[in-house]
């Protein structure tokens, strides 16, 4: 059985990123491609043509686990979207297809 809860307390000395609502969003296994040869970058661009109807806030904070060795860099946040960047731990690898599972906290 679930239980709701009702009360969000804001660790002291830290600030909420909005005043009114504590917002969380979960995508799970979203596909990358394969990269494109040894130490090369993969991409991904979430946006509301990956996720119709998505809207963000305009400040937001985002985490994301790939399901490889890969180092992950979240960049260009906007409201209407961000861009994941995987990039393998070590320059000789070579990136597999894969996924990666994204939170978003405002």
């Amino acid at each position: 059985m679930s239980v709701d809860l009702h009360t969000v307390t804001v660790v002291p000395g830290m600030a909420p990123a909005l005043n009114d609502r504590f917002r969380v969003g979960v995508l799970k296994d979203v596909p990358t491609v394969i990269g494109s040869g040894a130490g090369a970058a993969v991409t991904l661009t979430v946006n509301a043509t990956l996720i119709p109807g998505l809207k963000l806030p305009p400040k937001y904070s985002v985490f994301a686990t790939a399901n490889q060795d890969a180092v992950i860099n979240v960049t260009v946040k906007t409201a209407a979207g961000f861009t994941v960047t995987l990039l393998p731990r070590l320059a000789a690898n070579t990136l597999a297809v894969g996924t990666v599972d994204v939170l978003v906290v405002a």
